[in-house]
């Protein structure tokens, strides 16, 4: 049985009779018309016309005078009909190639056809080809199917091709944050991109990943875990609508809904309060899914949710004691770990009662389909967040929970310095005590807040909304997923000389 090896042998040896024939396999231009899609859907129009498709070769048929190529470009497929007394000669000027040299071509090349719109004897819609040029030689053969996960997330490009429906995920995510760009811009807002690198990381409880920049002294700098801060700062410089899109990073396991690396979006609105947020996000939720999937109607695993119907609100310690009898204004770090117990939930490793009651919660929201608001979270649990006004235990936060999944975060934001302040030191000593999740205390976001910041609400979310609608695991929801380091024995034996 042939080898991936003995492929690759086999194509390296029509390559240098490509080279040989003085065809350069590798041109720099290319010229098309139409897509290959597009000849067919216009079939009508285009009939009996001159047209130029390009694309990859996913099937060859020869029978010597007659041969069929399937043709395939990021608008779709149609098929190549060649004859021998149609086709032009062999021409390594303008690199050319004649009836005879079809045979130097494999599936997986990528070519440029020219020819006349046609309907062969069996009613298919194909490209007459007069004109036959060859753009790029592959070297190794694309699979017929790719069914291991790890090698599909490792070679994602070949994934893509062979699983065509993959690379129309990742069409509907460009759309997704598109859609999430128009909305925010036809309301007001504009972007502005923040620092990646932060002296002093904040705004979500995660433990970052952390670098040296040389130029300043080696100098200890974060990824950033979130878009909060910087984006609060441009509040307070004078911007009464702001937000960004892009890269965060959270040193933390890989799960179904967690990367260390992913695109995440922030708003932040002057004198917005967390009520406004909520009826902004409703509507920014119906308006970037109907974009994203032409629908609000999903099936996703055992949920069937509807987005266009009234949302739920759900009172964070109400539904604790709803579940689990427990009151979160009067418990022992005691009694909270003996219901994790009770319900096989791992006990924090830190003794923190916030922590182990958000678990519990947690346990609560993996059954809950939505949409619902989970509403007046108790203060020790977001200590960046505004107080309530009606109720000091609580803050004005919002959390949107749908299939099981928090797809969203949102505050009344907090610009009293003095009582963030208060709140950084909190999370400071948890810090010292061993909790790497904890905030840093960022005294320079502190100083921009004593300059004065205006009451504001911000919201974010990451693409896990993305991958919930969608119906994949995180891994599956981004185009190349973090993998270990591998080279496989194959590559190894092709490359001896590299010791790889």
């Amino acid at each position: 049985m042939a080898t991936l090896k003995d492929y690759r042998d086999e194509r390296l040896r029509k390559l240098e009779d490509l080279k040989t024939l003085g065809i350069e396999p590798y041109p720099s231009t290319a010229q098309r018309t139409h897509g290959c899609g597009e000849v067919v859907a216009n079939y009508d129009e285009l009939e009996g016309q001159q047209v130029t498709v390009v694309g990859r070769i996913i099937s060859i048929r020869s029978f010597g005078k007659l041969a069929f190529i399937i043709l395939r470009d990021d608008s779709g497929d149609v098929q190549l009909y060649l004859q021998k007394d149609s086709m032009a000669e062999l021409d390594a000027t303008s690199g050319m190639l004649g009836m005879k040299q079809l045979k130097l071509l494999d599936t997986g090349d990528f070519i440029q056809a020219t020819g006349e719109m046609v309907t062969t004897q069996t009613g298919e819609k194909s490209v007459g080809v007069k004109e036959l040029r060859i753009l790029t030689k592959t070297l190794r053969p694309l699979p017929e199917k790719l069914e291991n996960k790890e090698e599909r997330f490792r070679r994602r490009y070949v994934d893509m091709n062979v699983n065509c429906e993959i690379r129309e995920r990742f069409k509907r995510r460009s759309i997704f944050w598109q859609a999430t760009r128009d909305f925010l811009n036809q309301h007001g807002f504009i972007e502005i991109n923040t620092p990646v690198l932060e002296h002093t990381t904040g705004g979500a409880d995660a433990n970052p990943f952390v670098t040296h920049m040389d130029a300043l002294d080696d100098q200890e700098f974060y990824l950033r875990i979130s878009h909060e801060l910087p984006l609060k700062r441009l509040i307070g410089a004078g911007f009464e609508k702001v937000y960004d899109l892009g890269p965060r990073f959270r040193n933390e396991n890989f799960s179904d809904e967690h990367l260390p690396e992913h695109i995440a979006m922030e708003w932040y609105a002057a004198y917005w309060n967390w009520r406004d947020g909520m009826a902004f996000m409703e509507k920014m939720y119906a308006s970037v899914l109907e974009k994203t999937f032409g629908t609000l109607q999903f099936t996703l695993g055992n949920f069937e949710i509807d987005m266009s119907k009234q949302w739920e609100v759900w009172d964070y310690a109400e539904t604790i004691k709803k579940h689990y009898d427990i009151d979160v204004w009067n418990v022992t770090i005691e009694e909270v770990a003996a219901k994790l117990k009770d319900n096989g939930l791992e006990v924090e490793k830190v003794d923190s009662i916030p922590r182990s009651i958000d678990k519990l919660w947690k346990n609560i929201r993996k059954d809950v389909t939505g949409p619902v608001w989970l509403i007046n979270t108790p203060t020790f649990i977001s200590p960046l967040s505004k107080t309530s006004s009606d109720d000091e235990r609580v803050v004005e936060r919002f959390q949107p929970v749908i299939a099981g999944s928090e797809l969203g975060n949102g505050f009344s934001e907090l610009n009293d310095p003095l009582d963030q302040l208060n709140r950084f030191v909190e999370q400071q000593h948890m810090r010292d005590a061993g909790d790497e999740e904890a905030m840093m205390l960022d005294i320079d976001y502190v100083e921009m807040l004593e300059y004065g910041m205006p009451p504001a609400c911000g919201w974010g979310h990451s693409e896990r909304v993305f991958w919930i609608f969608e119906g994949v695991t995180a891994r599956e929801g981004v185009p190349f997923p973090q993998l270990k380091s591998d080279i496989d024995e194959t590559t190894k034996s092709i490359y001896p000389e590299l010791a790889l």
